[in-house]
């Protein structure tokens, strides 16, 4: 569908299509598959961040009440915000300063 989607896109519909492979029926996600799910597809944004108390809230938010699920909305503002306190962003940022 996203052929010729640009670049920003095609990465939402890479998200989104990650997202739904994953969910349940009901387009969810249970707490401890949202945290596998971040472990085995977005490592490298979360490599490096364990010390970080903002991680740590996020991950530990992700053991309790495990019954709880997630929908796609807040999946993406999860992704979101590790995003926007990970190392690999910066990286990105001085690629880009240095070209």
């Amino acid at each position: 569908a996203l052929k010729k989607g640009s670049d920003l896109e095609k990465a939402f519909a890479t998200a989104a299509l990650v997202y739904n492979n994953h969910a349940d029926p009901e387009s969810k996600l249970s707490k401890s598959e949202t945290k596998s799910l971040l472990q085995s597809q977005f490592w490298h944004f979360i490599q490096g961040q364990e010390n970080k108390p903002k991680y740590q809230e996020i991950i530990s938010s992700l053991d309790e009440e495990s019954e709880n699920k997630i929908n796609f909305e807040d999946f993406m503002i999860l992704l979101v915000s590790l995003t926007l306190m990970s190392d690999l962003l910066q990286e990105i940022k001085n690629v880009k300063t240095t070209k």
